[in-house]
C-alpha cells in the first residue's frame, strides 16, 4: 500500500481575544498549559507521534513569544534537513502577501507553497486545543471513505453554539453542518482537525478567492466541500477542549488536576516541549500543599489546595490559593486569598481576598483584576 504524502498546516496567528489579558502579550499558542507546557506543544506532538513530520505553522499575531519557545522544531525532532518545521509568518513582495481576514484566507495565502510541495493531503490545524489524537487513524478513515474532506468531530456537554455543529448519518458521513448557529442541532461538533485531499483543496480556495469569499472556513470552506464533494467525520472518543475562554482554561486545568482532562503523561504518547531547565520545586515546613500540580522552580511556604502552579512560582507564608492557575514566574504576597484565580505570567498578587466561588477571576500581568467570567 501507498502511504500517502502528508502535509499539516497548523494556524498559529490568531488573537484569542476572549482570554483577556492572557494573550495581550502573546499569541494563544504560546500559552501555558499544566504548569509546564505551551498550547502549540499538544498539536506538535499530535503531529509527530503520528508520523507527520511535513509541519507548516502559519503565524500573524504576537510571533515573538511562540518562536522563542518552538526553538527551530528540536524539542519535536522536527529541526531536520529535508521535511521537518517551517514557520510561515506574512510575507510583502509575491502572490499571497499581506495579512490575513481569516483562517481559509490564511490556507489560501499558502496555496502556491502547497501546490509546489504537492502532497496527497493536507490536514489542517488549529493550536487552540487540549487533546491527544492519532492521525493515522483520521487519514484511514478518509481513504476508507474515500473522502474529499474529513473532519474530526466530537461531544459536548457545554453550549454547542460556540462551535461548528455537525450532523453525521449511520455511513459516517457528514449530511449538515451549522457554524456556531443560534439555536443548534445536536452536541457532535468539530475538533478543527480538517484533512483534505490536495487537489479539492486548491480548486475549493480559488474558487473561494474568485468568488470573494475567503473568510473562517466554518463560514466558506467547509459548506462548500459539503457542496461539491463526499465529507466524512472521524469521531474522537476521548478527551478534548477548546481553550478559548477563560473559564475553559481554568475548567481544562482543574480536569487535569482531578485525572478527568487530557492524558499528557501517558508514556506512549508523551506531550513534548521546550522546558525550562530549573531545579525541582521547593515546598517549605511552613508550606500546605494538597492535590495541585506544583512545576519546577517554584517554592511554595503558604497552603496550595487543588492548584496548577508554573515554574518559579512563589507562594509567600500565610497566603492561601485554592482552585487556581499561577503562571510563570507569579508572586503571591502573604496575606492573599485566592479563590479560582487566574494569574497571568509575572505577576504579583497583593496580600488580599480576590475571586470567589461563583466566577474565574483573572489577574493580569499588571495586576489588573477582571471577575467577567461567571460559573453556572
Amino acid at each position: 500500500m501507498r502511504i500517502p504524502k502528508v502535509l499539516a498546516l497548523v494556524l498559529a496567528g490568531g488573537k484569542g481575544s476572549r482570554l483577556g489579558a492572557l494573550t495581550q502579550r502573546r499569541v494563544k499558542p504560546a500559552l501555558p498549559v499544566a504548569g509546564t507546557y505551551r498550547l502549540i506543544d499538544i498539536s506538535l506532538s499530535n503531529l509527530v507521534h503520528s508520523h507527520i513530520s511535513d509541519v507548516w505553522l502559519v503565524q500573524q499575531y504576537l510571533p515573538h513569544s511562540l518562536n522563542q519557545h518552538l526553538a527551530n522544531g528540536r524539542p519535536w525532532d522536527l529541526d531536520r534537513s529535508h521535511g521537518g518545521l517551517q514557520v510561515l509568518p506574512p510575507f510583502e513582495g509575491a502572490e499571497g502577501e499581506g495579512f490575513a481576514q481569516g483562517n481559509t484566507d490564511s490556507i489560501y495565502r499558502q496555496a502556491g507553497q502547497i501546490r509546489d510541495f504537492d502532497p496527497d493531503l493536507v490536514l489542517v490545524l488549529s493550536a487552540d486545543h487540549l487533546y491527544t489524537v492519532n492521525f493515522l487513524d483520521v487519514i484511514d478513515t478518509h481513504l476508507a471513505k474515500e473522502a474529499g474532506l474529513t473532519m474530526v468531530v466530537t461531544e459536548v456537554s457545554e453550549d454547542p453554539s460556540r462551535y461548528g455543529v455537525v450532523q453525521v448519518d449511520d455511513d459516517g458521513l457528514v449530511t449538515g453542518f451549522d457554524y456556531k448557529p443560534e439555536e443548534p442541532h445536536g452536541t457532535l461538533v468539530t475538533g478543527e482537525m480538517f484533512l483534505f485531499d490536495t487537489g479539492l483543496l486548491l480548486e475549493a480556495l480559488d474558487e473561494l478567492a474568485t468568488r470573494g469569499e475567503l473568510e473562517d472556513y466554518g463560514h466558506d470552506l467547509v459548506p462548500y466541500f459539503l457542496a461539491h464533494h463526499r465529507v466524512a467525520a472521524h469521531r474522537l472518543d476521548r478527551y478534548w477542549m477548546d481553550l478559548g475562554t477563560l473559564r475553559s482554561y481554568w475548567t481544562a486545568h482543574m480536569q487535569l488536576i482531578d485525572g478527568e482532562g487530557a492524558v499528557l503523561d501517558d508514556p506512549a504518547w508523551p506531550i513534548l516541549s521546550a522546558q525550562p531547565q530549573l531545579l525541582p520545586a521547593r515546598v517549605h515546613r511552613s508550606a500546605r500543599v494538597i492535590d495541585s500540580l506544583v512545576s519546577a522552580g517554584a517554592e511554595i511556604h503558604g497552603t496550595l489546595e487543588h492548584s496548577v502552579v508554573g515554574p518559579n512560582v512563589v507562594v509567600e507564608a500565610g497566603a492561601v490559593v485554592r482552585d487556581s492557575v499561577l503562571l510563570d514566574g507569579v508572586v503571591v504576597a502573604s496575606g492573599a486569598d485566592l479563590e479560582r484565580v487566574i494569574v497571568d505570567i509575572g505577576a504579583t498578587v497583593p496580600g488580599r481576598a480576590i475571586g470567589g466561588p461563583d466566577r474565574v477571576t483573572l489577574i493580569g500581568a499588571d495586576g489588573t483584576v477582571d471577575s467577567r467570567e461567571p460559573l453556572d
